[in-house]
């Protein structure tokens, strides 16, 4: 597994979140809902690539399902007690749930909500690149 794959799908969630932010403010500037959930759901991509690249270097393999990156986030939590006090695993989840389901698929947009959604994608990503090595800006 080369660290270079790794990083690439890091540097990807960080460039996702980036679009993410710059899309949610065109949004509530426009008032444009459509631009909200999509912003919401490069947010969520943001949290998948960057789990993909933990799994990645942790486990030497890439989920082929967000199923999988939740069964592979259970089995590093379980063996790092380090990542299982980050509770990635669920924070994936409610991310997932937040991000990708509410606000993308069923259109639930409160702004209020999806910014602190945001910031809770913020603090995954500084996460995930503290036990990578990797520095997030």
């Amino acid at each position: 597994m080369p660290a270079d794959r790794v990083l690439a799908y890091f540097e990807d969630a960080l460039k996702f979140y980036e679009e993410s932010l710059r899309e949610f403010e065109e949004g509530v500037n426009e008032s444009n809902p459509y631009k909200i959930r999509d912003a919401a759901e490069k947010a969520w991509n943001a949290v998948v690539q960057a789990t993909n690249a933990l799994l990645l270097k942790l486990m030497g393999k890439l989920p082929s399902s967000h199923w999988e990156r939740r069964r592979m986030l259970r089995e590093l939590e379980r063996m790092l007690p380090e990542v299982g006090r980050l509770m990635l695993r669920d924070r994936y989840g409610a991310r997932e749930r937040h991000l990708h389901e509410m606000v993308f698929y069923e259109g639930v947009i409160d702004v209020e909500d999806v910014k602190y959604e945001l910031e809770k994608v913020e603090a995954y990503l500084s996460d995930v690149g503290r036990v990578l090595g990797v520095e997030t800006r």
